[in-house]
């Protein structure tokens, strides 16, 4: 059986994009904006990649940027206030709000921001 290992985010902008991962907390170095192919191993061993929209052109002959929302990533939270604050940082920080926070009906305090790629990113801690 096959086991899941890495998600990979298509960006136009490379540095762009890391900015925005940086400031979900995750260690991303800085010489690592200027490559079409970045990735980190996070903790329990599974990775996060990102790639250029260039280099999938590249690699993936008549590859077509879709549209829409076709993919989320949830980030967990220390407490329904690290997702207050992390929301507020990110919408500070000139990102996109796409739902304030809120409590949701299944126990856990939700928000969703958009990374630069527009990309639906859910913040959550449960109540």
């Amino acid at each position: 059986m096959a086991t899941p290992d890495l998600v990979g985010i298509m960006v136009q902008d490379m540095a762009a994009s890391l900015r925005f991962y940086r400031l979900l907390g995750l260690t991303i170095p800085p010489e690592a904006d200027a490559e079409s192919h970045v990735e980190v191993t996070l903790p329990g061993g599974f990775r996060l990649a990102w790639d250029t929209v260039e280099l999938m052109k590249s690699i993936h002959e008549g590859w077509v940027e879709p549209a829409g929302h076709r993919m989320a990533l949830a980030f967990k939270c220390h407490d329904a206030a690290e997702v207050d604050a992390l929301y507020q940082r990110l919408v500070a920080a000139g990102y996109h709000g796409a739902k304030a926070p809120w409590d949701a009906f299944w126990g856990q305090r939700y928000a969703v921001v958009m990374d630069p790629d527009d990309n639906l990113i859910d913040l959550f801690a449960g109540l």
